[in-house]
C-alpha cells in the first residue's frame, strides 16, 4: 500500500514529552514516574501501560464539584508510549520551576504525576458574588502539556508594563503575578457584556511575569447545526472552549 500518509510516521525523541506534530503528543513511559493525562485524551499507545481513572481523592472530587475547576484525570503507568490529543487543539509542553504557573484547568492535557495541583479563586473588583473564576495553581518541578485553540502568544509582563487579557482568551500565567478580575468602568453595567463591543470580563496581570493567550476567545461546540443561532451561542459557558474542554472531559 502507498500513500502520502505514510510521511506522518512517529518522530523519535530522547525526550520524555515529544510533540509529535501541532496536535499530538508522545509521552515516553519508564515504569518509574507517572503522567497524569485528561480522561479519554488517549488516542493510541504501546507497550504494557496501565490507565486508572479513580485514582482521585474524595477531597479533589468533591473540590471540583464546589468550585466546577479541576481536572478529571487519569494516571497512565507502566513501560511503553502513550499518544494523547484533544479536539485537534496545539499542543504545547511548559517546564514548571519554583515559580509555579496558574492554568484554566480546560487547557490541560497532561502532566507529571510529582506536580502539585491546587484551586485557587480570582476574585472581581466589584465584589459581586459568583462573577469571580477558579483557576489551577500547579506548583513543584515538572512539565504539562497544554493545549490552545490556535497559536498563542506570550506576553512578557514586568512592573512597568501590566497586561489585560479577555477571561476566555486567556490559557495560563505565572503564578507569582498579582491578578484581578474586571469588566466595564461603569459598575451599572457591570454584569452585561462591555456596551455593544462584545468584550466581557477580563483578568488584568501586574508585576513580573508571562500571560499566555489563545488566538480565539471561543471554539464552535461539536455537532453545531448552522442556522440555530450558533454564533450568538459562542462564549464562556458550556459551548465555549472553556465548556467543550470540560464537556469532553465529562463525557468520557
Amino acid at each position: 500500500m502507498q500513500s502520502p500518509l505514510f510521511a506522518y510516521t512517529e518522530q523519535q525523541s530522547q525526550e520524555r514529552y515529544a510533540v509529535q506534530n501541532p496536535q499530538l503528543l508522545r509521552v515516553a513511559l519508564t515504569g518509574q514516574d507517572d503522567v497524569l493525562a485528561r480522561k479519554g485524551a488517549m488516542v493510541a499507545y504501546q507497550g504494557l501501560i496501565d490507565f486508572d481513572g479513580e485514582y482521585q481523592s474524595q477531597g479533589r472530587r468533591q473540590a471540583r464539584a464546589r468550585t466546577g475547576e479541576g481536572l478529571d484525570l487519569m494516571r497512565c503507568s507502566g513501560q511503553g508510549t502513550v499518544y494523547l490529543a484533544n479536539l485537534a487543539q496545539y499542543i504545547h509542553v511548559v517546564e514548571v520551576e519554583q515559580e509555579g504557573m496558574t492554568v484554566d484547568s480546560a487547557y490541560v492535557l497532561a502532566l507529571d504525576s510529582s506536580l502539585h495541583t491546587e484551586v485557587i479563586a480570582v476574585d472581581s473588583q466589584y465584589g459581586i458574588s459568583g462573577s469571580g473564576k477558579y483557576q489551577l495553581n500547579i506548583s513543584g518541578r515538572g512539565k504539562v502539556a497544554l493545549m490552545t485553540s490556535g497559536q498563542p502568544l506570550m506576553l512578557q509582563i514586568t512592573p512597568d508594563k501590566y497586561v489585560n487579557a479577555d477571561a476566555d482568551a486567556i490559557v495560563a500565567w505565572s503564578s507569582s503575578l498579582r491578578v484581578q478580575m474586571q469588566a466595564q468602568t461603569h459598575s451599572s453595567g457591570v454584569l452585561r457584556r462591555r456596551g455593544n463591543t462584545g468584550e466581557g470580563w477580563e483578568l488584568s496581570f501586574l508585576g513580573q511575569g508571562f500571560a499566555l493567550v489563545q488566538p480565539s476567545e471561543v471554539m464552535p461546540p461539536q455537532n453545531a447545526q448552522i442556522g440555530q443561532g450558533v454564533a450568538a451561542q459562542f462564549g464562556m459557558g458550556q459551548h465555549g472552549a472553556h465548556g467543550q474542554n470540560q464537556n469532553n472531559a465529562w463525557s468520557r
